[in-house]
């Protein structure tokens, strides 16, 4: 089945007859104490909140988050957004669709993304990092999880080879930013690098992400540790003084012990780490906000893990100055006065005039 309509192109009064990928998918209690469906549709343009307001229990029993469903439905405003109200739906079968419309995706493709990241550890000057680097990127299940797997299960860099993009960000920042503080290079790029790779292990694979047992128990901030004394172990001589930092980067990069952060920043290194990291996941909320929110104006709705709302438009830019536009009327024809001359143009309206003795 050809998907045609995208949720980026849905507007409401729009009548709906599409495939969607169920992101979520639960019931919950109107106000007037019936069960209705609360669902989160999406493809590879967006997502969209949609509700079936009749037979929530038996699509409960039908239908699963990572199920295409086909939906037949209408788009509705709801206080100033779009949500889909769903009529029908049901489960196709994998061989009625194609599965890459239902897949959003970093902006660029993974291949470049990591041969950009290998060229700044390449570069590196110290010679340990730089190898302890390698050695982990060149690990092939590694380097395969980490040009497809999210970076967060629905917030942070939450979309395919999302976890890639955000960790070479955060890595092209290091390299800008090192110099500019004149602090050590090598381990703010390590810890750029290393402070989220083990979110391969602590997220799943596939559409719906969920957290792994391992990440549930453990974590990615323990995990990067066993990373860095598996990989340490393997280089000859590995200084211990310098894995002692990179591991104290990877402990601290939450920033503070509110965020789950095990060690605060002790180091101009760590700390330019966290602030990397944490600028890095925030600018890229913002561009989802802006591009995924359903609000029909400029502004979003309430964000509430940014803990506001977000101006969605463009800034207003302006490449050269504006003329005046005022105009002043003689003899019901409009005389446009001129920037940088309004002297001239006001002594033109006035030379016919004469004062009354």
């Amino acid at each position: 089945m050809n998907k045609t309509q995208f949720i980026s192109q849905l507007n409401a009064k729009d009548d709906v007859l599409s495939p969607f990928l169920v992101k979520y998918i639960a019931t919950a209690e109107g106000k007037d104490g019936k069960a209705y469906l609360n669902v989160i549709l999406a493809d590879n343009s967006g997502e969209i909140e949609a509700r079936k307001w009749q037979g929530a229990e038996l699509a409960m029993q039908r239908i699963s988050a990572g199920d295409i469903v086909i939906v037949n439905g209408k788009v509705n405003q709801f206080q100033g957004r779009i949500q889909l109200i769903i009529q029908e739906m049901s489960v196709l079968s994998e061989s009625q669709f194609n599965r890459e419309d239902y897949i959003q995706k970093a902006g660029s493709a993974p291949e470049k993304m990591f041969a950009d990241l290998l060229a700044i550890v390449n570069a590196l000057e110290e010679v340990y990092i730089r190898d302890l680097l390698l050695s982990v990127l060149n690990d092939y299940e590694i380097a395969r999880r980490l040009k497809i797997w999210q970076a967060g299960k629905s917030i942070h860099h939450a979309y395919q080879s999302g976890l890639l993009e955000h960790i070479l960000s955060c890595t092209q920042l290091a390299v800008t930013l090192s110099p500019h503080y004149k602090v050590n290079r090598s381990y703010v790029v390590a810890g750029c690098i290393l402070h989220d790779i083990c979110k391969i292990y602590e997220l799943s694979e596939g559409p719906v992400v969920e957290y792994t047992e391992e990440g549930k128990l453990i974590g990615h901030l323990v995990k990067g540790l066993e990373i860095v004394d598996h990989y340490a172990a393997k280089i000859k001589n590995f200084p211990y003084s310098v894995k002692t930092h990179i591991k104290h980067i990877l402990l601290a990069h939450h920033g503070e012990y509110e965020y789950g952060s095990p060690k605060l920043p002790h180091t101009s290194e760590a700390f330019l780490v966290h602030l990397i990291d944490l600028m890095d996941s925030k600018m890229s909320s913002f561009e989802q906000v802006k591009k995924t929110d359903s609000s029909t104006n400029n502004w979003s709705g309430f964000v509430r893990h940014l803990d506001r709302i977000v101006y969605k438009s463009q800034l207003p830019t302006f490449t050269d100055y504006l003329i005046d536009e005022n105009t002043i009327y003689k003899n019901k024809q409009p005389i446009k006065s001129q920037v940088g001359n309004n002297k001239t143009a006001f002594g033109n309206l006035l030379k016919d005039y004469k004062l009354n003795d």
